[in-house]
């Protein structure tokens, strides 16, 4: 091997190396893929006509908790579905929250029930109206700009599954 090649050599190699590596990693059993990663959080669209919200799903109640927490920034056209386990009446709150959001409270038909404003660190903490399953929190503005009101219905398609419609 000559000088000149010894880099060539050396970046094939460790390509090698890291094709192999990643190739290995992908290779688990059955069970070990199907297990939910915390630090892959599930993602779903939320469709409101020609509009869509690409949100982060908080299911458990610890991921419900954070929620939006300590972001510096929520970039316009994302967001988070909470999840609840059976409809009630739910409150949610800005603790450690540095960016203006707005939430709309969802039935389990996905039907927009009331939209909220919310102010960075208010303690405050906001209720829905009527028993909800879902609440959506996205840049404060973004409903406004998109048109979305109370009475409005979403699609939701929770990524890797099949979408669930309501047809309105």
């Amino acid at each position: 091997m000559t000088a000149m090649n010894a880099p060539r050599v050396c970046a094939m190699a460790y390509l090698s190396v890291v094709l192999t590596a990643c190739g290995a990693a992908g290779q688990g059993s059955a069970e070990e893929s199907e297990i939910p990663r915390e630090s892959e959080p599930e993602h779903a669209w939320v469709i409101f006509g020609s509009d869509s919200v690409r949100a982060e799903v908080a299911r458990t109640e610890s991921q419900r908790e954070r929620g939006l927490m300590l972001r510096e920034s929520v970039p316009d056209g994302t967001g988070m579905l909470f999840v609840f386990p059976e409809a009630e009446v739910q409150g949610v709150w800005m603790k450690d929250t540095y960016v203006p959001l707005t939430a709309a409270f969802m039935d389990g038909n996905f039907t927009v029930l009331s939209i909220e404003r919310l102010e960075p660190e208010d303690p405050t903490v906001k209720y829905s109206e009527d028993p909800v399953m879902y609440v959506l929190e996205v840049p404060q503005g973004w409903f406004e700009a998109h048109g979305v009101t109370p009475g409005d219905r979403a699609t939701v398609v929770f990524e890797g599954t099949s979408p669930r419609k309501v047809d309105g």
